[in-house]
Protein backbone atom coordinates (compact mmCIF):
# COMPACT_ATOMS: atom_id res chain seq x y z
CA UNK A 1 0.00 0.00 0.00
CA UNK A 2 1.49 3.22 -0.87
CA UNK A 3 1.59 6.12 1.96
CA UNK A 4 -1.22 7.97 0.08
CA UNK A 5 -3.51 5.40 1.27
CA UNK A 6 -2.70 6.24 5.06
CA UNK A 7 -5.59 7.74 6.45
CA UNK A 8 -2.97 9.44 9.05
CA UNK A 9 -0.76 10.80 5.80
CA UNK A 10 -2.49 14.15 5.78
CA UNK A 11 -2.04 14.85 9.77
CA UNK A 12 1.81 15.37 8.69
CA UNK A 13 1.09 17.94 6.41
CA UNK A 14 -0.95 19.87 9.06
CA UNK A 15 0.66 23.74 9.32
CA UNK A 16 3.81 23.45 11.67
CA UNK A 17 3.92 19.80 11.69
CA UNK A 18 7.01 19.04 9.68
CA UNK A 19 8.57 21.65 11.43
CA UNK A 20 7.81 19.42 14.75
CA UNK A 21 8.53 16.52 13.33
CA UNK A 22 12.10 17.63 12.29
CA UNK A 23 13.23 19.35 15.35
CA UNK A 24 12.56 15.93 17.50
CA UNK A 25 14.10 13.79 14.70
CA UNK A 26 17.26 16.41 15.49
CA UNK A 27 16.66 15.77 19.42
CA UNK A 28 16.52 12.10 19.12
CA UNK A 29 19.62 11.92 17.01
CA UNK A 30 21.61 14.15 18.85
CA UNK A 31 21.02 11.91 21.97
CA UNK A 32 21.56 8.89 20.77
CA UNK A 33 25.04 9.91 19.44
CA UNK A 34 25.96 10.99 22.97
CA UNK A 35 29.35 8.58 23.94
CA UNK A 36 27.40 7.23 26.74
CA UNK A 37 25.09 5.83 24.63
CA UNK A 38 27.71 3.44 23.77
CA UNK A 39 28.26 1.38 26.85
CA UNK A 40 25.38 2.50 29.10
CA UNK A 41 22.42 2.54 27.00
CA UNK A 42 20.67 0.17 28.87
CA UNK A 43 21.00 2.26 32.41
CA UNK A 44 19.97 5.22 30.53
CA UNK A 45 16.80 3.14 29.24
CA UNK A 46 16.24 2.36 32.54
CA UNK A 47 16.32 5.82 34.42
CA UNK A 48 14.52 6.96 31.17
CA UNK A 49 11.66 4.66 32.49
CA UNK A 50 11.61 5.33 36.12
CA UNK A 51 11.53 9.20 35.64
CA UNK A 52 8.72 8.85 32.62
CA UNK A 53 6.52 6.67 35.75
CA UNK A 54 7.69 9.20 38.00
CA UNK A 55 6.20 12.01 35.40
CA UNK A 56 3.28 9.95 34.38
CA UNK A 57 1.72 9.71 37.99
CA UNK A 58 2.31 13.39 38.63
CA UNK A 59 0.12 14.04 35.74
CA UNK A 60 -2.31 11.33 37.32
CA UNK A 61 -2.19 12.91 40.75
CA UNK A 62 0.74 11.74 42.64
CA UNK A 63 3.41 14.19 42.26
CA UNK A 64 6.33 12.45 44.13
CA UNK A 65 9.74 13.41 44.26
CA UNK A 66 12.07 11.07 41.95
CA UNK A 67 14.33 10.15 45.31
CA UNK A 68 11.36 9.17 46.90
CA UNK A 69 10.40 7.00 43.84
CA UNK A 70 13.49 5.55 43.40
CA UNK A 71 13.80 3.97 47.31
CA UNK A 72 9.72 3.19 48.46
CA UNK A 73 9.22 -0.59 48.08
CA UNK A 74 5.58 -0.23 49.42
CA UNK A 75 3.00 1.25 47.27
CA UNK A 76 0.13 -0.02 48.33
CA UNK A 77 -0.89 2.23 51.05
CA UNK A 78 -3.22 4.71 49.46
CA UNK A 79 -4.37 6.14 46.30
CA UNK A 80 -1.23 8.09 45.52
CA UNK A 81 1.21 5.46 46.31
CA UNK A 82 -0.93 3.14 44.16
CA UNK A 83 -0.86 5.34 41.28
CA UNK A 84 2.83 5.56 41.50
CA UNK A 85 3.33 1.64 41.46
CA UNK A 86 0.94 1.64 38.74
CA UNK A 87 2.92 3.92 36.77
CA UNK A 88 6.49 2.19 37.23
CA UNK A 89 4.64 -1.39 36.61
CA UNK A 90 3.69 -0.40 33.57
CA UNK A 91 7.38 1.06 32.44
CA UNK A 92 9.13 -2.02 33.44
CA UNK A 93 7.17 -3.67 31.50
CA UNK A 94 6.30 -1.66 28.37
CA UNK A 95 9.46 -2.46 26.35
CA UNK A 96 8.73 -5.99 25.88
CA UNK A 97 5.58 -6.13 24.73
CA UNK A 98 6.68 -4.75 21.24
CA UNK A 99 6.12 -8.21 19.64
CA UNK A 100 2.77 -8.15 20.77
CA UNK A 101 1.88 -4.81 19.80
CA UNK A 102 2.84 -5.09 16.22
CA UNK A 103 0.05 -7.58 16.02
CA UNK A 104 -2.64 -6.96 18.96
CA UNK A 105 -2.13 -3.85 20.37
CA UNK A 106 -5.58 -4.45 21.90
CA UNK A 107 -4.33 -7.23 23.99
CA UNK A 108 -1.09 -5.04 25.07
CA UNK A 109 -3.67 -2.48 26.33
CA UNK A 110 -5.38 -4.75 28.38
CA UNK A 111 -2.40 -6.10 29.62
CA UNK A 112 -1.46 -2.36 30.88
CA UNK A 113 -4.41 -2.17 32.32
CA UNK A 114 -3.91 -5.29 34.40
CA UNK A 115 -0.74 -4.28 35.39
CA UNK A 116 -2.29 -1.26 36.50
CA UNK A 117 -5.00 -2.50 38.69
CA UNK A 118 -3.85 -6.03 39.97
CA UNK A 119 -5.65 -9.23 38.99
CA UNK A 120 -7.87 -8.69 42.00
CA UNK A 121 -9.90 -6.33 40.11
CA UNK A 122 -12.56 -7.76 38.54
CA UNK A 123 -12.64 -4.91 35.69
CA UNK A 124 -8.81 -5.44 35.09
CA UNK A 125 -7.73 -5.77 31.70
CA UNK A 126 -11.11 -5.10 29.97
CA UNK A 127 -12.74 -1.20 28.70
CA UNK A 128 -15.41 -0.20 30.50
CA UNK A 129 -18.75 -1.40 30.09
CA UNK A 130 -22.68 0.13 29.34
CA UNK A 131 -22.85 2.03 32.54
CA UNK A 132 -19.78 2.23 34.08
CA UNK A 133 -17.46 5.29 35.41
CA UNK A 134 -14.47 6.47 34.75
CA UNK A 135 -11.74 8.01 36.43
CA UNK A 136 -10.70 11.69 36.08
CA UNK A 137 -7.25 12.19 33.74
CA UNK A 138 -6.33 15.25 35.44
CA UNK A 139 -7.41 14.98 39.44
CA UNK A 140 -4.18 16.98 40.27
CA UNK A 141 -3.34 20.62 38.43
CA UNK A 142 0.31 20.91 37.68
CA UNK A 143 2.00 24.06 36.41
CA UNK A 144 4.51 24.64 34.09
CA UNK A 145 7.59 24.07 35.52
CA UNK A 146 9.28 27.78 35.46
CA UNK A 147 12.53 26.46 33.76
CA UNK A 148 11.26 24.64 31.19
CA UNK A 149 12.81 26.43 27.72
CA UNK A 150 10.50 25.25 25.17
CA UNK A 151 7.59 27.27 24.18
CA UNK A 152 4.25 26.29 25.34
CA UNK A 153 1.82 27.86 23.57
CA UNK A 154 -0.46 30.42 24.14
CA UNK A 155 -1.91 30.58 28.05
CA UNK A 156 -5.72 30.24 28.26
CA UNK A 157 -8.27 28.95 30.03
CA UNK A 158 -8.38 25.94 31.21
CA UNK A 159 -10.08 23.72 28.89
CA UNK A 160 -13.06 21.49 29.55
CA UNK A 161 -12.83 18.19 28.32
CA UNK A 162 -16.08 16.40 27.15
CA UNK A 163 -17.21 13.53 28.64
CA UNK A 164 -15.94 10.09 27.74
CA UNK A 165 -17.98 8.14 25.01
CA UNK A 166 -19.73 5.23 25.80
CA UNK A 167 -18.51 1.78 25.44
CA UNK A 168 -20.39 1.02 22.08
CA UNK A 169 -18.29 3.58 20.74
CA UNK A 170 -15.21 3.40 22.62
CA UNK A 171 -15.43 0.01 21.13
CA UNK A 172 -15.73 0.66 17.53
CA UNK A 173 -12.75 2.89 17.89
CA UNK A 174 -10.52 1.08 19.31
CA UNK A 175 -11.18 -1.62 16.99
CA UNK A 176 -10.02 1.11 13.98
CA UNK A 177 -7.35 2.22 15.93
CA UNK A 178 -5.87 -1.55 16.01
CA UNK A 179 -6.24 -2.06 12.54
CA UNK A 180 -4.71 0.84 11.59
CA UNK A 181 -2.10 0.08 14.14
CA UNK A 182 -1.27 -3.06 12.66
CA UNK A 183 -1.65 -2.71 8.91
CA UNK A 184 1.28 0.06 9.63
CA UNK A 185 3.15 -3.17 11.26
CA UNK A 186 2.60 -4.95 7.96
CA UNK A 187 4.32 -2.05 6.30
CA UNK A 188 0.97 -0.19 5.31
CA UNK A 189 1.53 3.68 5.67
CA UNK A 190 5.05 3.60 6.53
CA UNK A 191 5.49 7.41 5.29
CA UNK A 192 3.68 8.99 8.06
CA UNK A 193 6.36 10.09 10.81
CA UNK A 194 6.56 8.53 14.01
CA UNK A 195 5.52 11.49 16.25
CA UNK A 196 2.60 12.00 14.46
CA UNK A 197 1.32 7.98 14.90
CA UNK A 198 2.37 8.36 18.17
CA UNK A 199 0.42 11.37 19.68
CA UNK A 200 -2.35 10.19 17.51
CA UNK A 201 -2.52 7.28 19.63
CA UNK A 202 -1.46 9.10 23.07
CA UNK A 203 -4.83 11.22 21.80
CA UNK A 204 -7.39 8.71 20.95
CA UNK A 205 -6.83 6.89 24.27
CA UNK A 206 -7.10 10.38 26.29
CA UNK A 207 -10.45 10.78 24.30
CA UNK A 208 -11.48 7.43 24.88
CA UNK A 209 -10.80 6.89 28.19
CA UNK A 210 -11.24 3.05 27.08
CA UNK A 211 -10.86 1.64 31.46
CA UNK A 212 -12.40 2.87 34.55
CA UNK A 213 -9.19 3.97 35.60
CA UNK A 214 -5.19 4.52 34.52
CA UNK A 215 -6.38 5.85 31.22
CA UNK A 216 -3.64 9.03 31.38
CA UNK A 217 -0.78 6.68 32.74
CA UNK A 218 -1.87 3.90 29.72
CA UNK A 219 -1.88 6.37 26.83
CA UNK A 220 1.55 7.79 27.66
CA UNK A 221 2.64 4.02 27.97
CA UNK A 222 1.47 3.72 24.92
CA UNK A 223 2.97 6.75 22.74
CA UNK A 224 6.10 5.10 24.88
CA UNK A 225 5.67 2.00 22.89
CA UNK A 226 4.60 3.58 19.25
CA UNK A 227 7.85 5.39 19.33
CA UNK A 228 9.39 2.29 20.04
CA UNK A 229 7.58 0.30 17.12
CA UNK A 230 7.89 2.99 15.21
CA UNK A 231 11.86 3.51 15.47
CA UNK A 232 12.20 6.85 16.53
CA UNK A 233 13.24 5.68 19.92
CA UNK A 234 13.69 2.11 19.97
CA UNK A 235 15.91 1.90 23.20
CA UNK A 236 13.18 3.94 24.65
CA UNK A 237 15.61 6.62 26.46
CA UNK A 238 13.29 10.00 25.58
CA UNK A 239 10.36 10.19 28.15
CA UNK A 240 7.94 12.36 27.09
CA UNK A 241 6.04 11.79 30.23
CA UNK A 242 8.54 14.18 31.88
CA UNK A 243 8.12 16.86 29.20
CA UNK A 244 3.92 16.80 29.92
CA UNK A 245 4.64 16.95 33.30
CA UNK A 246 7.10 20.19 32.97
CA UNK A 247 4.76 21.85 30.54
CA UNK A 248 2.10 21.36 33.22
CA UNK A 249 -1.15 20.03 32.84
CA UNK A 250 -2.80 23.37 31.85
CA UNK A 251 -0.86 22.65 28.43
CA UNK A 252 -1.93 19.07 27.81
CA UNK A 253 -5.46 19.97 28.62
CA UNK A 254 -5.56 22.70 25.84
CA UNK A 255 -3.91 20.97 23.71
CA UNK A 256 -5.81 17.24 24.16
CA UNK A 257 -8.87 19.79 24.03
CA UNK A 258 -7.51 20.52 20.37
CA UNK A 259 -7.45 17.04 19.26
CA UNK A 260 -11.08 16.23 20.70
CA UNK A 261 -12.34 19.31 18.70
CA UNK A 262 -10.55 17.48 15.26
CA UNK A 263 -9.82 20.69 13.41
CA UNK A 264 -6.95 21.07 11.57
CA UNK A 265 -5.51 23.33 13.73
CA UNK A 266 -6.39 21.18 17.28
CA UNK A 267 -5.00 18.79 15.32
CA UNK A 268 -1.62 20.07 14.67
CA UNK A 269 -1.65 22.06 17.93
CA UNK A 270 -1.77 18.34 20.07
CA UNK A 271 1.00 16.96 17.44
CA UNK A 272 3.32 20.33 18.07
CA UNK A 273 2.49 19.88 21.98
CA UNK A 274 3.55 15.91 21.94
CA UNK A 275 6.75 17.10 20.61
CA UNK A 276 7.80 19.46 22.52
CA UNK A 277 7.03 17.08 25.18
CA UNK A 278 9.54 14.45 23.82
CA UNK A 279 12.27 16.97 23.01
CA UNK A 280 11.80 18.12 26.47
CA UNK A 281 11.95 14.12 27.69
CA UNK A 282 15.70 14.10 25.71
CA UNK A 283 16.63 16.96 27.27
CA UNK A 284 16.26 15.43 30.80
CA UNK A 285 18.02 11.73 29.17
CA UNK A 286 20.98 14.06 27.58
CA UNK A 287 21.12 15.21 31.32
CA UNK A 288 21.13 11.92 32.64
CA UNK A 289 23.75 11.06 30.01
CA UNK A 290 25.86 14.05 30.65
CA UNK A 291 25.93 13.37 34.72
CA UNK A 292 26.84 9.52 33.76
CA UNK A 293 30.17 10.84 31.71
CA UNK A 294 31.14 13.30 34.67
CA UNK A 295 30.66 10.14 36.93
CA UNK A 296 28.27 10.96 39.03
CA UNK A 297 25.96 8.64 38.24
Amino acid sequence: MSTGTDPLAPLAQLPGVPDAVAEVRKAVDRLYGHRVMRRRAAEVTSESALRGARASAALAGADWPLEEVRRRSDFSADHESRTVGAALRIAAEAGQLLSVWRHSPLQVLARLHLLAVGDADPAAGRPRQFGEGVEALFPLELKAAESVEVEAGPAGPVAELPPAPGAEEVAARLDQLSRLLIARAEGQGVGTPALVVASVVHGELLALRPFGSHNGVIARAAQRIVLIAEGLDPKSICPAEVGFAELGTDAYRRALAGYLAGTPEGLAAWIAHCGRALRLGVRESTAVCEAMQRGMV
